[in-house]
């Protein structure tokens, strides 16, 4: 869903210059490492300057309380991530959507950093309602692919691209958030296999009424 926003080797991550980019990144950057580390109980904004050697005035006046900063790294997290697929194919686009979550949750410092802000959201109405922004963010940029393969005539014409795309990421979050067991491709490709055919089946056609 994401990639990891301060590595430039990590595909979709692209950081602009500039003396305010530059700034808006180390504080963010900071921010995932004392998430990481202590959750987001351990957030503390003078901490994140020192972290990240900026002025603590700068830090106060741009975001002002750790809530805002965490809607401010999971809107990052979004304009960083990797674009949809556009392969023609359902099953190859819904595939592609899956291991792109499955690699990001996998990661040692994504997986912990996600965790740590659904840890948060579920205390923190500031932080869920940004991680709801987030997935309605990440959600609408791979629907397409359900919408084009119902203009191929792949699905049935009523189906909900929105739960299709969500049905695919569902059940890496959730073997991530309840098992130790290895989180791999095999996993992601069964979930899209998974909702691919649920899809075909009609099992995410809009209900009227």
């Amino acid at each position: 869903m994401t990639a990891e926003p301060a590595d430039p080797s990590t595909p979709g991550t692209v950081r602009p210059g500039g003396r305010t980019a530059r700034v808006r990144a180390a504080v963010l950057r900071a921010a995932e490492d004392a998430l990481v580390e202590h959750g987001f109980s351990g957030l503390d904004l003078a901490d994140l300057a020192q972290r990240a050697e900026v002025g603590r005035t700068t830090v106060y006046r741009r975001w002002g309380s750790t809530t805002a900063l965490v809607a401010d790294l999971l809107t990052d997290m979004a304009e960083q991530s990797l674009p949809r697929a556009r392969s023609g194919s359902l099953t190859e686009d819904l595939r592609a959507n899956a291991r792109l979550v499955q690699r990001t949750l996998a990661d040692p410092r994504q997986g912990a950093l996600f965790r740590a802000v659904l840890v948060a959201a579920n205390g923190d109405p500031g932080t869920a309602e940004a991680l709801q922004h987030f997935y309605r963010r990440r959600v609408e940029e791979w629907a397409p692919c359900v919408t084009e393969a119902v203009e191929r005539g792949e699905l049935p014409p009523d189906t909900d691209e929105f739960e299709v795309v969500r049905a695919v990421s569902a059940p890496l979050y959730y073997r991530m958030l309840t098992t130790a067991e290895p989180l791999d491709e095999a996993a992601a490709d069964r979930a899209a296999t998974a909702a691919e055919a649920a899809a075909r089946a009609g099992a995410y056609r809009r209900r009227n009424g």
